[in-house]
């Protein structure tokens, strides 16, 4: 199978924040893999810009250094050219110092990117200088990270604030699990194949379950995370989104605001969430270091590094099928995938055989993506008829191929970006919603003053999220399984 790539217009990308971590780790390699693809054109340029006093060739440096910890296959001939189209200007986000010098060295008849990898009380200061000295042309495009908002009031705030500089279809909202390629597949999937869009209905799938699990702790970003929580960090943006895609109806056409004014249905769909409907917990200390508490530096913390909830879509394709969302830290395995399960047969017609089990599809978002079908077939060999179940298994890397490497969602979300595709980005209305769906589940544990329940680092998480699906006569799958 080929890769096809189709070249980008000359730009001028301006990233805010690019001595910090996320650009080092991710944009700029990301940038430089487009770029050795032949996607990125030669007359392309990066500016980075932060408060850091450094010239052109300390920057480079400071990049060089990177490819060679995030993207060590890189060819030196190709780096070397890539790195010649990479600036660096010094600027005060908040100030005033650097917005001329930046002014200049931008390019009038080019495409204008401000991509800003910083924090989101960054925004809007950002935006109004970009607009103030004469940066935002009608042409140009601001990318925002998360977190967008801390509830529904900031979030208001912050589309506000970047509305004011530029219009809704300048303003690209990042979530970077809608540039994998198994979430883009499960689009294909359901409206490019014939098979399974007419059972994805109530009728015939049983409940769906949506994993993110991570092995890593909160060690690093205790202060941040410990004001935010699984449920702000996790569940809002990520989660909701592939509920979303998972859930959505067909859009009459596969473009920017057909898709996500889909997506905004469901969300506006979703039900509130009962309390027994959710399971929080903490990852507690073991023989080989802290625990969470002790790594946000509060031993009185309430806030959840796990969040499993039971969540049902309330329309007609979903009414009655439970969705289950659950993400943690210190997991058995790093993993997201979105499991379908599908009725099981309502009559088995072979003799001696126990019930049977119900088709499963996964999609798996990470760390091996693929799509997998679980079926039953008869047990190979004699002596009786027996069934056992088997999976249909397509690894993205076995179908492409060895000798391509598997792209990385920025590469593709910045690439957009360019392209002025904002499909795989969250409109404000969107994230506006997502919020109003969040802020009652968590203003009312807060009410209640719920304390997390504490779970093993290795685990599958605390034994509230099991009794969620138990009572339901479920089964979570296995994490890492």
């Amino acid at each position: 199978m080929v890769s096809r790539v189709i070249p980008v217009d000359p730009f001028d990308l301006v990233l805010f924040g690019a001595t910090g971590d996320l650009a080092q780790r991710k944009i700029l390699p990301g940038l430089y893999h487009r770029f050795e693809v032949g996607q990125m054109p030669e007359d392309a340029r990066i500016i980075g810009t932060a408060r850091s006093d450094m010239d052109d060739d300390g920057f480079r440096a400071l990049v060089r250094k990177s490819m060679k910890e995030f993207a060590p296959s890189f060819k030196k001939d190709v780096l070397d050219r890539f790195l010649a189209r990479v600036e660096y200007v010094p600027v005060d986000a908040l100030g005033e110092n650097g917005w001329d010098k930046l002014a200049k060295s931008l390019r009038p008849d080019v495409v204008r990117a401000f991509y800003l990898s910083v924090g989101p009380k960054l925004f809007p200061g950002i935006a109004q200088r970009l607009h103030d000295h004469g940066l935002a042309t009608p042409d140009s495009r601001i990318v925002v990270e998360k977190p967008f908002g801390h509830d529904l009031a900031s979030a208001k705030g912050l589309n506000e604030g970047l509305r004011a500089c530029f219009e809704e279809h300048q303003i690209y909202r990042i979530d970077h699990y809608l540039g994998k390629e198994t979430v883009q597949n499960l689009m294909a999937l359901r409206f490019a194949n014939s098979l399974f869009e007419p059972l994805w209905n109530a009728t015939h799938v049983d409940h769906v379950q949506i994993t993110v699990a991570e092995t890593v702790g909160v060690e690093g970003r205790g202060a941040y995370y410990d004001q935010s929580g699984a449920m702000r960090d996790m569940v809002q943006n990520h989660l909701v989104q592939l509920l979303c895609l998972t859930a959505m109806e067909p859009p009459s056409t596969f473009s920017p605001n057909a898709v996500r004014s889909e997506k905004v249905k469901v969300i506006e769909a979703l039900e509130p969430v009962a309390p027994t409907d959710i399971a929080r917990g903490q990852y507690r200390a073991d023989k080989g270091g802290d625990g969470y508490v002790d790594h946000v530096g509060n031993p009185d913390s309430l806030t959840e590094s796990y969040i499993a909830l039971k969540v049902r879509v309330g329309n007609w394709r979903w009414s009655g099928v439970p969705f289950y969302l659950r993400t943690g830290k210190r997991l058995r395995a790093r993993e997201s995938e979105i499991a379908v399960f599908f009725r099981d047969p309502p009559h088995t017609i072979f003799p001696n055989v126990g019930p049977l089990h119900g088709n499963v599809l996964v999609i798996r978002l990470q760390p091996d993506e693929g799509i997998t079908l679980r079926t039953t077939i008869k047990d190979p060999g004699p002596g009786g008829f027996r069934l056992t179940d088997v999976a249909l298994d397509m690894s993205f890397a076995e179908a492409l191929g060895a000798d391509v490497r598997a792209q990385d969602a920025y590469e593709r979300l910045v690439m957009d970006v360019i392209r002025g595709d904002q499909t795989l980005f969250m409109r404000g209305d969107e994230v506006e919603a997502a919020w109003t769906w969040v802020d009652p589940i968590i203003k009312g544990w807060e009410e209640r003053g719920d304390r997390p329940s504490r779970y093993d680092q290795g685990s599958s998480g605390p034994e509230d999220a099991l009794m969620l699906m138990h009572r339901d006569g479920r089964r979570w799958r296995q994490i890492g399984g």
